[in-house]
């Protein structure tokens, strides 16, 4: 599934970027940050492994949700100096919230089409 290698993708860039933050954030925005990441790509496949597909939707929300999380814990590791410029995951996480969006659209029009039948 593209969502799911995409939010792969952004995990390792997360891990590559937070190697440099300082020694004494490890425990706190350090870990927070790689664990909002690592929270993307296994919840789209936990949802995928689910029994029915409003599960499924369900997980792909949480999947936003963490994208959020990360989109702020990112700025203040920003306005902390951590990091110089956040555009190039900004908008690799705008293209995953957009294929999550279009993947619950997706799922939303097969539960309709199933109850239609």
């Amino acid at each position: 599934m593209e969502v799911w290698q995409n939010a792969m993708n952004l995990v390792d860039i997360i891990y590559a970027i937070t190697k440099n933050f300082p020694k004494e954030e490890i425990f706190v925005l350090t870990s927070q940050i790689r664990r909002c990441a690592i929270s993307i790509p296994s919840n789209i496949a936990e949802g995928f492994q689910r029994k029915n597909t409003r599960e499924f939707i369900h997980f792909c929300y949480i999947s936003q949700g963490s994208l959020s999380e990360l989109e702020t814990q990112l700025e203040i590791a920003k306005r902390q100096q951590y990091l110089s410029d956040t555009e190039e995951i900004n908008n690799i996480i705008v293209m995953i919230r957009k294929q999550l969006f279009s993947l619950i659209k997706k799922l939303k029009l097969r539960i309709e089409n199933e109850h239609r039948k």
